[in-house]
């Protein structure tokens, strides 16, 4: 395109000399003035349009000499950049087929280009640390850090986040010549953030990592869930951890993870009644195995309660191992040890695992049974491994004979005893 365009201008300047000429051509030379140049004793003089003429003549000729001095300046400066780009993309093959000295090697001397210089550093930098030569990335990373902060905060950031370092990642990071961070470097930040119990900082960063599409849809997704449940578990304040749960989404407040987060916590801090209530309405919503677990461990009290509510649960999943689990361990801190047998053996045959037998071992143990309850916690031993276990005699997990008869419910469960 350049050649065209000097042949355009040279053929648009022609034409306005030709109608200059001829328009001079028709004057009077009187009439146009005169222009006389005296220097070294001679005058010279000459008409004035035919002065501007020569002036102009002689910048297109000076112009035309300076484009000349330049040609071989410029042909050395295309061969360099030409030169560069070719050990960039021959670096970049060698590194990404793991010859990491001769891709360091080639991108090293690609740093001088001007334009992909920062890439060269960037690459030599992971040839580097693939290597296992700290003080040639090192070297490598400060001169990066001159030709790009941006691109150096967030390699560095990289590196130390991938080496278990997340207080260097931030600091790496937060540097103010690397401000605003591009889309990766608030992802890396997040992470970083998240790694030091800092998750209610790296939450307030999804509203950006969201508009800058940084991650598919479902891997975002997924962090949100992650960032939100750390967050509520890492709060030691009851009203911060109200504002933070009230300030999530609804759909996030029916996620087993982060309803789970927010219960313990609120237990912790005493807020017993907001615990189970959350864990109601979410297992009302969306039935989780996990989320019954935890209704049934949580130190809160309320036990007559909460067995109300699984008993009514059972009634749409009898055949939930962890419900059945969970009615047990409710039913044994009501220090009803016939009901909790049958709850676990019922849940046994569900294939509950490790922890019923584990639960049944304890009763039977406080109930006396010592050789049962030990055979029960090899058999919970076996189950942590994934290995087959040993059934129990039935005759041993029959009640006495002298006992009440238990009133049962529609599905031979023993009915919650008021």
């Amino acid at each position: 395109m350049k050649p065209y365009r000097w042949l355009v201008a040279l053929l648009v300047a022609a034409v306005l000399g030709v109608l200059a000429a001829q328009w001079i051509a028709q004057q009077d030379p009187a009439s146009l003035g005169r222009v006389i140049v005296r220097t070294g004793g001679y005058d010279y003089s000459t008409s004035l349009p035919v002065a501007i003429a020569l002036a102009a003549l002689a910048l297109v000729v000076l112009g035309a000499a300076w484009h000349l001095l330049r040609l071989p300046f410029r042909a050395w400066g295309r061969y360099r950049k030409r030169q560069g780009r070719g050990r960039l993309i021959e670096g970049m093959r060698a590194v990404y087929g793991g010859r990491w000295s001769q891709g360091e090697r080639l991108l090293g001397n690609a740093a001088d280009d001007a334009e992909a210089g920062t890439l060269a550093l960037a690459g030599a930098v992971r040839a580097a640390d693939a290597r296992g030569d700290e003080a040639a990335a090192a070297q490598w990373l400060a001169q990066l850090a001159q030709r790009d902060p941006v691109l150096h905060a967030v390699l560095q950031g990289e590196r130390m986040l991938a080496r278990g370092r997340p207080v260097d990642a931030i600091n790496a990071l937060d540097v103010a010549e690397a401000q605003p961070l591009p889309p990766r470097g608030l992802l890396l930040r997040a992470r970083a953030l998240a790694a030091v119990h800092r998750a209610g900082e790296a939450y307030g960063l999804l509203g950006a990592l969201r508009q800058q599409a940084v991650l598919p849809a479902d891997e975002l997704a997924t962090l949100e869930l992650d960032l939100a449940a750390a967050s509520l578990e890492e709060t030691d304040d009851a009203n911060l951890l109200a504002e933070r749960w009230e300030a999530m989404p609804k759909t996030l407040r029916t996620e087993p993870a982060v309803v789970g987060a927010y219960a313990r916590r609120a237990a912790a801090l005493g807020w017993h009644e907001a615990a189970m209530r959350h864990l109601e309405q979410a297992l009302d919503a969306h039935w989780d195995e996990e989320l019954v677990d935890l209704y049934a461990r949580l130190p809160v009290g309320h036990v007559d309660s909460r067995r109300a509510s699984a008993q009514r649960w059972l009634q749409q999943h009898p055949g939930s191992p962890a419900l059945l689990v969970a009615l047990a361990r409710l039913a044994r801190q009501q220090e009803q040890w016939p009901q909790a047998r049958d709850f676990l053996q019922r849940a046994l045959e569900q294939g509950a695992g490790a922890e019923a037998w584990e639960l049944l071992g304890d009763g039977l143990a406080e109930a006396g049974d010592h050789a049962l309850a030990a055979q029960a916690y090899a058999n919970a031993l076996l189950a942590g491994r994934g290995e087959p276990v040993q059934p129990l005699p039935a005759r041993l997990l029959q009640p006495p004979a002298d006992a009440a008869p238990e009133e049962r419910d529609a599905n031979g469960l023993p009915r919650l005893v008021e």
